[in-house]
């Protein structure tokens, strides 16, 4: 018998352990929050005490926790209280949703919510018109899906004395009836912030319980570390609380955003501020994320060949290229990491310019500087983010042929860019590190299993479309599993202590009822989490 004996051991399992060597065990076991043991069951018997519970897998699979390298759990609220419109797929049913929650709630003093999709609301948004309707005399206003929209009423324009003279921010655009010039009620980008004023904020209360909400949902997948990629005060307060509370159950580490248009000297001494104060083992900030530019579906992605339905445009940065080469020097000689999100390929561009800029300034160093969503990226530009050991945070989830590729990749990009979106294996070859996540809340479901599948086939798990969207573009199980595991937990800065089953580690762990390895590639998305094991404790588990 070992001298330490586990609090809890597996066996008679198919244990994945995503180690350098991809190996695989029969048996684990844990005491206290750290493995102990991995490797087969005859070696687990010793550290077997008349106290330790032990679990027979027979033959289900063990994988390390899911890394969400790049989401929103702060952004819940509006799943959790408030009027969500996501998933719903007409504007017959965000009238009703808006409607219902109305009927319900008739004394609020204003109305908000989020979800809607440009899909069917192509070029302009959605307008004002649709709203007054419903909410003639009170404020109303949701954010697109995306996060990159807002889509309001007449009065809540009028509060926020947006008229037809009202000049388009810098980085932003404010959407206009072509014949009139007025407003058509959508705020794209940085013209998001000209109605901050008219609806309050939420409470901290309302905060904290979305943390809550996305962290239930989150441990039902299998998800033990998630990565909250645009925060600011409300949002810090909100996790610092529920971590002196002792209610973070799940690992969170985040992003400070920064803003273009505010000093920043000052905002980098409050980004180290932060580093140096949220310290809990469940909540860390490490990183400053930049808007480098918008969205394809808002035509506020930048692009290096202009728009297809808009010839003579490309699209704008929210922080130009002067910018970027002067902030992203600064962070990273303070050892603040970058979180880039990048969808054009002049986004990209201009992102890996400032990047090198950073390493001959600053020389080179262990930062770990990230880019999220690659949604267009040159080719000759993947070799750049491995030679400055740029990490790439992409969404398996996007990749496929579905309405979003048919109502706007096609007709904003045109065919040869539509069908070259999201390159995933072009960067794995090269040796790129990829850690996978979902961008919640735009992507519901966000379960892991979901994109492992989409990533293998490049195709929607519905059987409403056909397409593989590029092929070529198709990636391994083991790649997908890592982008989702260790990968995740590289680019935390977590490598020595989670992704991977290895003795000496966290004990973040997850159970499927099926062997991913033995199934066919289009059934791994019914594949149960069973349970989610995170430092040791049972988190979730199925019924």
């Amino acid at each position: 018998m070992s001298d330490l004996l586990a609090t809890l051991v597996f066996k008679n399992g198919s244990i994945y352990t995503v180690d350098k060597n991809r190996t695989w065990a029969q048996a684990l076991a844990i005491a206290g929050d750290k493995i102990i043991y991995v490797g087969n069951n005859e070696g687990v018997k010793s550290f077997i005490g008349s106290e330790t519970v032990v679990v027979d897998l027979k033959g289900k699979m063990v994988l390390p926790g899911f890394v969400e390298a790049h989401a929103h759990p702060s952004h819940a609220m509006d799943l959790l209280g408030n009027i969500s419109l996501y998933s719903l797929e007409s504007l017959e049913e965000y009238q009703k949703a808006i409607t219902d929650f109305i009927d319900k709630h008739p004394h609020r003093e204003f109305y908000r919510g989020s979800g809607w999709g440009d899909t069917l609301f192509p070029n302009l948004g959605p307008s004002k018109e649709i709203l007054d309707e419903l909410v003639p005399e009170k404020p109303i206003s949701f954010v697109s899906y995306d996060g990159h929209s807002i889509w309001a009423n007449s009065i809540t324009l009028e509060r926020a004395k947006i008229t037809k003279d009202t000049p388009d921010p810098a980085g932003g655009r404010i959407e206009r009836d072509p014949k009139t010039g007025e407003p058509t009620g959508t705020l794209r980008e940085t013209a998001m912030k000209l109605v901050k004023g008219v609806i309050p904020d939420y409470s901290i209360e309302e905060r904290k319980s979305a943390l809550l909400g996305y962290q239930d949902m989150a441990t039902q997948v299998g998800i033990t570390l998630s990565h909250d990629a645009m925060l600011g005060s409300p949002e810090i307060a909100a996790y610092n609380e529920l971590a002196e509370e002792n209610k973070l159950r799940m690992r969170f580490r985040g992003s400070i955003t920064m803003e273009p248009d505010q000093d920043f000297n000052t905002q980098v001494q409050f980004m180290i501020d932060e580093k140096a104060k949220n310290s809990h083992p469940f909540f860390k900030t490490l990183a400053a994320k930049i808007f480098v530019d918008g969205v394809v579906e808002g035509g506020t992605a930048f692009l290096l060949e202009p728009y297809t339905h808009k010839p003579e445009f490309f699209g704008e940065p929210v922080w130009n290229a002067e910018n970027l080469n002067t902030i992203c020097p600064i962070l990273d000689k303070e050892g603040i990491q970058i979180h880039l999100h990048v969808i054009g390929d002049a986004a990209a561009r201009i992102s890996l310019d400032a990047l090198e800029i950073t390493r001959d300034q600053n020389g080179k160093r262990d930062s770990r500087h990230m880019a999220t969503h690659l949604h267009l990226v040159a080719p000759d530009d993947i070799q750049r983010f491995k030679e400055l050991e740029v990490i790439g945070l992409p969404q398996p989830f996007w990749f496929k042929v579905d309405e979003y590729y048919s109502e706007l990749a096609l007709p904003y990009l045109g065919q040869e860019r539509a069908d070259r979106q999201y390159p995933m294996q072009s960067f794995i070859d090269k040796g790129v590190i990829m850690a996978s996540s979902s961008d919640f809340p735009v992507t519901i479901p966000f379960d892991p299993l979901i994109a492992i599948q989409t990533g293998i086939t490049r195709m929607s798990i519905n059987n409403n479309f056909k397409e593989v969207l590029w092929p070529e573009e198709c990636s391994g199980l083991e790649d997908m599993i890592a982008s989702f595991t260790y990968n995740g937990a590289y680019a935390n800065f977590l490598e020595n202590e989670i992704g991977s089953i290895e003795v000496g580690k966290q004990a973040d762990i997850i159970v499927l009822d099926q062997n991913l390895f033995e199934i066919p590639a289009n059934e791994i998305a019914n594949t149960k989490v069973l349970l989610t094991i995170i430092g040791g404790k049972e988190i979730y588990k199925a019924s």
